[in-house]
């Protein structure tokens, strides 16, 4: 008979296991408790805006400009602002993002450039929105004379989500499996007919929700507006890309910097409408992500 395992070493590793089952517990716990707590917090945040701003949401407040008087104050020059900035820094930074990543990820040879490249992208990411603002003041408004206008601050929002536009797109078509691409060169398309007609569909749902995800980190930043020179207090809406603007943080910003309580209520009225925009953007973004991922099944 073959002795069997000395009983010590049975009782270490049943302890051992049973305190990793516990650390593990203690572990899930803990991110349950931060997750649920940041929820709560998220939650009363949105609560009380929605408490004050709700009831001031009416067609006056929206189809009114600002006013130095709260009551009659609206958010109609914010608003066109917003859609007109948001529309030129989208039809900028849309294609120059996916033709970088097609580039990067479908044509570019390995190599020291473009890991270079790949470096310094991942890296402009995480740079903080004022530097991007600093960088549009410098480069837009004063080198090339653009001034206050919407074009100015389009290109300087641009500049700010380009890395994660093109890193979002290179991660949806590097998820493109590499089978359909060798179908298709057995088929003898072209590595650009491939991409054009294979690729760019499979991966269009990722790279419209980091479009999404650019455009909701856009629409809420203040700080490059400051910096470039949007204006606070403006009675009419931008009709051209030359033209002055505000938009909807600028608005609230100002807004809730006034000392008076009636302004702070407008703040928050402009905080639920801006809330609403992000909204409707992620659902048109999910109708479509949709909607593309049925026609590429």
């Amino acid at each position: 008979m073959t002795p069997g395992p000395p009983t010590n070493s049975i009782l270490m590793s049943t302890g051992n296991l049973a305190r990793r089952r516990l650390a593990g517990r203690c572990f899930s716990f803990l991110v349950a408790g931060c997750a649920y707590c940041t929820i709560a917090i998220l939650a009363v945040l949105i609560i009380q805006i929605l408490g004050k701003g709700f009831p001031l949401l009416t067609w006056d407040f929206i189809s009114s400009f600002p006013s130095r008087k709260a009551e009659d104050a609206g958010i109609k020059a914010a608003l066109w602002g917003t859609f007109w900035l948001m529309s030129l820094t989208m039809a900028i930074a849309t294609p120059v993002g996916i033709a970088a990543a097609i580039y990067l990820e479908e044509f570019a040879r390995k190599g020291k450039l473009s890991t270079f490249i790949e470096v310094n992208i991942s890296n402009l990411a995480g740079v903080p929105s004022i530097i991007y603002g600093i960088l549009g003041l410098a480069l837009f408004v004063r080198a090339f004379q653009l001034d206050r206008s919407l074009i100015a601050g389009a290109l300087t929002m641009a500049l700010l989500i380009l890395p994660v536009v093109i890193i979002s797109a290179r991660e949806a078509i590097r998820s493109v499996p590499s089978s359909l691409r060798e179908a298709s060169f057995g088929l003898g398309a072209t590595r650009w007919q491939t991409t054009w007609n294979v690729v760019l569909p499979s991966a269009f749902p990722g790279i419209m929700t980091g479009l999404i995800l650019s455009t909701s980190r856009a629409i809420g930043e203040t700080a490059p507006l400051i910096m470039i020179g949007a204006l606070t207090y403006i009675a009419f809406t931008p009709r051209g890309p030359m033209d002055a603007y505000t938009a909807m943080p600028i608005q609230v910003y100002d807004w809730a910097s006034r000392p008076q309580p009636e302004f702070q209520v407008n703040a928050a009225a402009g905080i639920v409408v801006l809330m609403a925009i992000l909204l409707m953007l992620n659902g048109v973004a999910i109708w479509l992500r949709h909607r593309s991922s049925k026609k590429a099944h």
